[in-house]
C-alpha cells in the first residue's frame, strides 16, 4: 500500500527538518565548547598578567578587576540576576538566557554560578539556589 503524495512530502520535510535540527545542535555544542575554551584562556591570561605584575611590583590599571566576570557570558548571567526577584536555579537561568536545558547545559552553567559564588558576587542560600550577594558595607 502506497502513501498519498502529500504524506510522502510531509515525511520528506520532517526528515529534512530533523537533520537540520541535529546539525544545529552539533554546531551549538561545538560553539559552546569553543566559548568555554576561550573563556578559560582569558581567565588564565588574566591570572598570568596578575602574577607577572605582582612579581615585578607593578600594578595594572588597564585590566578589568576580574577578566572572567567581565566576559560577555558572565555579564549575561549577571543581567538575569539583576532582574530576578527571588533566588534562581541553574535551569531557570538557562531558560532566561534562552540556552538549552539539558544536563550538560545546566551543569556548565552551574559551574559558572559556583565561580561567581567563590568570587562573592553571588550567594547560594540553599543548595542549588543562587542570588546576588549583598553589596559590601561602605566604610
Amino acid at each position: 500500500m502506497t502513501q498519498p503524495p502529500l504524506l510522502d512530502l510531509l515525511t520528506e520535510r520532517e526528515t529534512a527538518a530533523r537533520a537540520a535540527a541535529e546539525r544545529l545542535r552539533e554546531q551549538i555544542a561545538s560553539l559552546s565548547d569553543q566559548l568555554t575554551t576561550a573563556e578559560t584562556e582569558l581567565a588564565e591570561l588574566a591570572i598570568t598578567r596578575k602574577t607577572l605584575l605582582s612579581l615585578t611590583g607593578h600594578t595594572d590599571t588597564t585590566a578589568p578587576a576580574d577578566a572572567t566576570v567581565a566576559s560577555p557570558a558572565y555579564q549575561q548571567i549577571l543581567a538575569v540576576f539583576h532582574t530576578a526577584t527571588s533566588p534562581m536555579r541553574a535551569k531557570d537561568i538557562c531558560h532566561a538566557l534562552g540556552t538549552g536545558v539539558t544536563a550538560k547545559d545546566t551543569e556548565g552553567l552551574r559551574a559558572k554560578l559556583k565561580r561567581l559564588v567563590a568570587r562573592q558576587i553571588l550567594t547560594e542560600p540553599e543548595a542549588g539556589l543562587f542570588t546576588l550577594a549583598p553589596p559590601p558595607p561602605s566604610a
